[in-house]
């Protein structure tokens, strides 16, 4: 764990081949990184490279899906098995991987490609990436409910978050039930975070209102809520974590969400921007200071509900064209 002083975590968003057999290595007997995320936009740059092509090349697998499948569960599988020891030792030791997002409405679809997943990786530190819509909180609760590790991904609001808080508590008390004295299987919930300030922070400016900010108080309402929930089995993970352009500092989005009992997953470049200098536990804002600056925005015009749903709706839409393309490539 990055600090265990506030159970502060620390995973890479990115997997690729090589990296998974040297600097990933790396940064995990360093305890810089206890853990990994994928989505179809990583694997899609990734298999660009001519390690992916070769290996397409000479599977002689013939079904576009079945052979990205062959690719990205081998590079799971590297991955969780670098991280087995993390995981054995209770600290996180997960990697992520997505169901087609092409399946996000379909509740029945997504949770028999969630267990097929789950089970042609074998490993007991995989967690099935599901996108958080009403089909996938249903998907959410009945994986988990068959002890398989759940990552709930593209939340971007609090009800979002709530959708998935009551799936993750439903599908714990099944397996609780069917299953008594052995561990519940383990649950994040990724708040998007960088996408609404790229997406809100021209307007803002144009109001004389702060930048920077819509992302990191979202998040952090998002994050009381979660907490209060109380469930042992499930943590506040912040993705989107990367900064395009100069005006921010490479990790800060990082550095502004150190909070106590989460995970913040960063691309690459992230994380060496973040360990070149010490860090420290920032302290959430509580909700009465969220609730003000929210209601300044609303009252300058700022709809936050359509920029939940713009986000929401883009970020499927990037997932599914981002896997799309992938198999018409290979």
């Amino acid at each position: 764990m990055y600090n265990n002083a506030i159970k502060f975590s620390l995973w890479c968003d990115f997997i690729e081949r090589e990296f998974l057999k040297g600097e990933f290595c790396d940064l995990i007997d360093r305890c810089v990184i206890n853990g990994a995320t994928s989505n179809p936009a990583i694997f899609k740059s990734a298999f660009s490279s001519e390690i992916y092509k070769q290996s397409a090349k000479h599977s002689g697998i013939g079904d576009k899906k079945a052979l990205y499948e062959t690719l990205a569960v081998l590079d799971i599988k590297i991955a969780a098995n670098k991280l087995l020891k993390n995981f054995a030792n209770g600290d996180d030791g997960f990697v992520s991987i997505e169901v087609d997002p092409n399946l996000a409405n379909d509740t029945d679809a997504t949770i028999k490609e969630g267990e097929r997943l789950f089970s042609l990786i074998k490993m007991p530190n995989v967690m099935i990436k599901i996108p958080a819509t009403n089909a996938g909180f249903k998907a959410m609760s009945a994986l988990m409910a068959k002890g398989i590790n759940v990552n709930a991904t593209l939340i971007f609001s609090p009800e979002q978050a709530q959708g998935c808080i009551d799936a993750f508590k439903e599908g714990s008390e099944i397996y609780a039930k069917t299953m008594p004295d052995t561990p519940l299987p383990k649950g994040v919930i990724s708040v998007f975070v960088s996408r609404f300030d790229r997406l809100l922070d021209a307007d803002l400016k144009a109001k004389n209102l702060p930048t920077a900010k819509v992302g990191i108080l979202n998040a952090t309402k998002i994050y009381h809520l979660i907490s209060k929930a109380n469930l042992a089995n499930v943590r506040t993970l912040f993705a989107s974590t990367g900064v395009k352009g100069n005006e921010l500092r490479a990790d800060y989005y990082v550095r502004e969400l150190m909070f106590e009992n989460t995970i913040n997953t960063a691309p690459l470049d992230t994380i060496k921007a973040f360990i070149k200098e010490n860090s420290h536990q920032k302290d959430p804002a509580d909700e009465a200071e969220i609730n003000e600056f929210f209601s300044a925005i609303k009252s300058a015009g700022i709809d936050i509900n359509k920029a939940y749903k713009e986000l929401m709706d883009d970020g499927l839409k990037a997932f599914v064209v981002a896997f799309d393309e992938i198999l018409k490539e290979l």
